[in-house]
């Protein structure tokens, strides 16, 4: 038999979801069925909680205690890139493999490098700042209006300065 279930304890359960959109409740029955929940109504509030994150996949972290489930969205550097682009909301249905050929300020490259720091493995922001970089140049979007690899060899050689923190 299995233990009795403790409702104090805090469960935290990761999903991949599309933001703003009704998952498949298929999809999240497995995971969050046996924890007393309902995949119905927990995906309904996830579709809630990411609508600015519309036609966007992003990760949604599920914390949950006492049969209450609290979301968190846990964007990615290409969630916040393409965010950053300010791109109308596309129909994944429909559209398919896109070009993101915008283009970014080095302001706004700092700024999402600061939010994903906790989760970079680099020692220094410089370093955050570059792997954002090289994610932006695997999406195909522009850093002031200039390749993105060519910004990654100004901060290398020293003429683009990063700031510490």
């Amino acid at each position: 038999m299995p233990p009795k279930f403790d409702p104090n304890e805090i469960k935290v359960v990761y999903l991949r979801c599309t933001g703003g959109e009704v998952g498949a409740t298929s999809a999240l029955a497995p995971k969050i069925g046996p924890l007393g929940l309902s995949p119905k109504k927990v995906g309904d509030d996830i579709a809630k909680a990411t609508g600015d994150w519309k036609g966007l996949r992003i990760t949604i972290q599920l914390t949950i205690q006492n049969r209450q489930a609290q979301i968190q969205v846990v964007p990615s550097a290409s969630a916040l890139i393409i965010k950053a682009l300010k791109e109308p909301p596309r129909d994944r249905k429909k559209q398919k493999n896109i070009k993101h050929t915008g283009s970014i300020t080095f302001d706004e490259v700092l700024a999402i490098a600061r939010q994903m720091r906790h989760r970079s493995l680099a020692r220094e922001l410089s370093g955050t700042v570059k792997e954002i970089l090289g994610t932006a140049q695997s999406i195909g979007c522009n850093i002031d209006g200039k390749h993105p690899h060519s910004v990654i060899e100004e901060i290398n050689e020293g003429r683009i300065e990063c700031p510490t923190e």
